[in-house]
């Protein structure tokens, strides 16, 4: 039932696009089946990641296995799993999927994080098939979340991270604004709007103004709650970097 509803939801929110229709529909067939890939090893002693490559990229209710492996990726980064990690993904997909995430979804993440490696690659290839770039923003908007979970984001989380996204095809631009909100630097605000410290105040104001209508919250209202909310934080971190800067520079 979602499958159709989301796929019309899609379509019409997305100004009668065929790609808004698709992601309606993906979303819509997450909620309906969730179905978690059983990551058992096969008759024929096939390995976990031979039977995900086999299945994951035909199967569009498999979306859900995809985040947890790529959030698994973030939380084997620095070499710590930690339980407020794990807390935040559970608050997530809870928030995301209601009454139809349970404990065998996670079962899936810890077969992923027991996993000697994961492949980012096909996962990501999937991914890019079936969303538009701001889903893509906002489920690396998620990842980030994993990896500030505990307070810090390691340097080789980040590293992690900015694999994923280049895997996800997410312009470089809009990653490093990502990595401004979560990993502080002298530069962060700038770095959120996208450009450099030493740009002029026009030029300030015309990244403020091209970030503030690209991550606009509009643009994601056809996704779940959570995604909506990361929008929202992003879209406010935006005009807070903004308004840093104002006060540095003595702008009005």
């Amino acid at each position: 039932m979602f499958k159709i509803a989301g796929a019309i939801i899609g379509f019409f929110l997305s100004g009668r696009s065929f790609t808004g229709a698709i992601i309606g529909f993906l979303i819509g067939s997450v909620i309906d089946g969730f179905k978690v890939i059983n990551l058992k090893q096969g008759e024929k002693g096939q390995s976990v990641f031979d039977y995900y490559k086999e299945h994951a990229s035909h199967n569009h209710e498999d979306f859900a296995t995809m985040l947890m492996a790529l959030s698994a990726a973030v939380m084997k980064a620095d070499g710590k799993i930690l339980k407020v990690e794990l807390e935040y993904i559970k608050s997530f997909f809870a928030q995301q999927f209601g009454p139809q995430f349970s404990s065998s979804h996670l079962q899936t993440l810890k077969r992923f994080l027991d996993a000697p490696e994961i492949p980012l690659e096909q996962i990501c290839k999937d991914v890019v098939f079936r969303t538009q770039v701001e889903v893509r923003i906002q489920l690396m908007h998620y990842l980030f979340g994993i990896a500030k979970s505990d307070g810090h984001v390691a340097e080789e989380e980040v590293q992690v991270l900015k694999r994923i996204s280049i895997l996800l095809e997410i312009p470089n631009r809009d990653f490093e604004s990502l990595k401004g909100m979560f990993y502080h630097d002298v530069n962060s605000d700038y770095n959120v709007l996208g450009i450099l410290p030493t740009v002029s105040n026009e030029e300030v104001k015309r990244a403020y103004r091209a970030m503030a209508v690209r991550h606009h919250p509009d643009k994601v209202t056809h996704m779940g709650e959570e995604y909506q909310k990361g929008a929202k934080e992003k879209f406010q971190k935006i005009q807070e970097a903004y308004e840093n800067i104002k006060k540095q520079r003595g702008l009005v």
